[in-house]
């Protein structure tokens, strides 16, 4: 499951059993031994990147097994199996405040 929040994506993946779990993907150039996900107590493994608007791929790689994450923002064909997406909306742009016009009078 990925849930975007501002500017970083949140990947939680339920393995309890698992002992090491990564989370791997086009945004990291598919290293797998890079992005140790972390253990919840809950039987959850999360990270939380921050990432450029677009599209990415990814999947999570727990105890030598490949894993899709049906949750996210759909899943496509790889190389490799199924590839899992998730999408960061573009930034919206920000304009700074107008300055305050002052009048001036003339002496």
């Amino acid at each position: 499951m990925v849930t975007i929040t501002d500017d970083w994506a949140e990947f939680a993946f339920f393995r309890p059993q698992a002992e090491s779990v990564y989370l791997i993907g086009d945004f990291n150039g598919w290293r797998f031994d890079e992005l140790a996900m972390v253990r919840n107590g809950d039987g959850y493994w999360s990270m939380k990147l921050r990432l450029p608007p677009g599209e990415f791929k990814f999947r999570y790689y727990a105890d030598g097994q490949w894993f899709a994450d049906y949750a996210a923002f759909g899943v496509e064909p790889g190389p490799f199996g199924l590839d899992s997406l998730v999408r960061i909306p573009p930034r919206p742009l920000t304009m700074p405040a107008p300055a305050a016009k002052t009048k001036r009078t003339a002496a």
